[in-house]
């Protein structure tokens, strides 16, 4: 699954990550069994976060009965069953957060978009600081297809994920979408037989791996320093007096 020099970086490695947990979200529209390229890009990921120690959790979101809506539990809301505060339980606890999505219409798939929009529905909640629930985490996303698509899609998602209050590293994003129009997608055998589209793709092995480094540096930092410091963005401060269990636009 790794190159030589993905590999030679693991090796390598100093730093301590194995107090890390780390969740990967995948937002294919197939359902298990089936293959997914986003999958086989993730597991790249996957990769290097399990050789460096960092505890792991998967989702196939599309496996699971996700309520549309933006509350914690829409079966409060009149959903007959929502299956994501099992999820949220995942997500919570997960120091990193990666969303990988597929590319259909130039754009994030429908299950992602949903679950950006259950991610929304805990932006209320707070920490122990008085901060949104999720400062003190962060987020990336990994982007495959074969269409155009990748920045415009990653950043959207990115945005989603900083805007509830994860911490975005640099370089937080990465994808490969081959040549434009029909065709393979990642990890799909060549027609030679020689290979699996993709994998030989400097520039997707490059992203995808300052992608991953980037998240548990920035991981390491943050659950060093307890956080991002509370002065100045305490919401219990801030709007005392206000409820914030559920999201609200005037606040936000």
């Amino acid at each position: 699954m790794l190159d030589e020099t993905q590999a030679r970086l693991c090796d390598e490695n100093t730093t301590d990550f194995s107090d890390l947990k780390a969740l990967t979200i995948n937002c294919t529209l197939k359902r298990s069994p089936e293959g997914s390229h986003t999958d086989k890009l993730l597991g790249v990921v996957e990769t290097i976060l399990v050789r460096n120690n960092v505890a792991l959790e998967q989702v196939r979101l599309v496996d699971h009965d996700i309520a549309p809506g933006v509350y914690p539990d829409m079966t409060d809301h009149g959903a007959e069953k929502d299956d994501w505060p099992e999820i949220w339980k995942k997500v919570q606890v997960a120091d990193v957060l990666i969303i990988g999505t597929p590319i259909w219409l130039g754009e994030k798939s429908s299950v992602c978009q949903r679950l950006i929009e259950r991610l929304y529905a805990h932006s209320g909640q707070r920490n122990e600081q008085g901060q949104y629930i999720f400062y003190g985490k962060t987020g990336g996303c990994i982007v495959t297809g074969n269409e155009d698509g990748i920045k415009h899609v990653g950043m959207g998602v990115l945005y989603s994920l900083q805007h509830v209050g994860y911490t975005i590293p640099p370089q937080a994003d990465a994808g490969w979408i081959g040549e434009a129009g029909p065709g393979p997608s990642y990890g799909d055998e060549k027609e030679d037989g020689s290979g699996r589209v993709g994998f030989d793709n400097d520039f997707t092995r490059r992203n995808t791996t300052f992608m991953t480094w980037n998240l548990m540096h920035m991981a390491r930092m943050l659950k060093d320093a307890g956080g991002i410091p509370a002065h100045g963005n305490s919401v219990d401060l801030w709007n005392k007096g206000h409820r914030f269990d559920a999201p609200n636009p005037e606040y936000r």
